[in-house]
């Protein structure tokens, strides 16, 4: 029996193309759409898991507006190991919270069908980190985070490792279930020119809220909070002090200066 696979794939700007804005507000109009690359990591997961399973088909999905449609970010997921692609596209979801997303995913995720759902350990724009569990409980299914290594998958059942302060905890998990890997899961691969090609020959369907939410007469939930600006950090003047020598006065010195910085 084919497990069915579904990936998270969040396009986010590249961020050498952001411009900060003299008020710390950032433009990124120019920006060029690429995948999250917690995403990565969840993409090339979901490939291990079809070599240890043998017979698998994975899903990429994707929620967002119509930046979905540029075909070089779908090629570059595609051609990581996805079979298939969905878009869910509207004009109302760029700028959805992690609460907002994980409806939709949920949502288009029992249309779909699915077995497994892996999730990176957050998006390379907000970084909630909340998505993969909110997604486990709106669909009700066993729900992990933090997974540092796929062990083994038969059976319909998962054995995956979490790496906490001191330890390496061991789970089993029972399928149907979603899991958000570590960014140290693995090293994401880079695809060569056949999958690039190949890419391109690959079905990409699309959603809509209309066809997920409205004909099935599904009351879409609004977000409890707002999202109201996204600013970069200010940056602090640096003090250009200088400390020569290693002496004890010199190390007061440094200590006594780390202490007023970090106070």
């Amino acid at each position: 029996m084919t497990m069915k696979i579904i990936v998270g794939c969040k396009l986010v700007p590249e961020e050498q193309d952001i411009v900060v804005q003299a008020d710390g507000s950032l433009d990124v109009s120019r920006a060029t759409p690429k995948i999250s690359p917690f995403d990565l990591n969840a993409i090339e997961a979901a490939v291990e898991v079809k070599g240890l399973v043998g017979e698998a088909h994975i899903t990429a999905l994707s929620v967002g507006d119509k930046t979905l449609e540029n075909s070089k970010a779908r090629k570059d997921i595609l051609s990581r190991g996805p079979d298939a692609m969905t878009a869910v596209m509207d004009d109302a979801y760029t700028h959805l919270l992690p609460e907002q997303t994980a409806e939709v995913m949920a949502t288009a995720a029992r249309e779909i069908g699915f077995d497994l759902i892996l999730c990176g350990d957050g998006s390379g724009d907000l970084l909630a980190q909340q998505v993969g569990t909110r997604l486990g409980a709106l669909l009700d299914v066993a729900t992990l985070s933090g997974v540092s290594k796929i062990v083994s998958a038969d059976n319909g059942k998962l054995v995956v490792e979490r790496a906490l302060e001191s330890e390496v905890e061991a789970l089993e998990v029972t399928l149907p279930a979603v899991i958000s890997v570590s960014a140290d899961i693995n090293t994401p691969a880079i695809p060569g020119m056949k999958a690039i090609l190949a890419a391109g020959k690959k079905p990409v369907g699309t959603m809509t809220p209309a066809a997920l939410f409205v004909e099935k007469g599904i009351a879409q939930g609004t977000a409890s909070v707002e999202l109201l600006e996204t600013k970069a950090p200010k940056q602090k003047e640096r003090l250009n002090v200088m400390i020569e020598g290693d002496g004890e006065d010199q190390i007061a010195e440094l200590v006594s200066h780390l202490r007023k910085i970090l106070n």
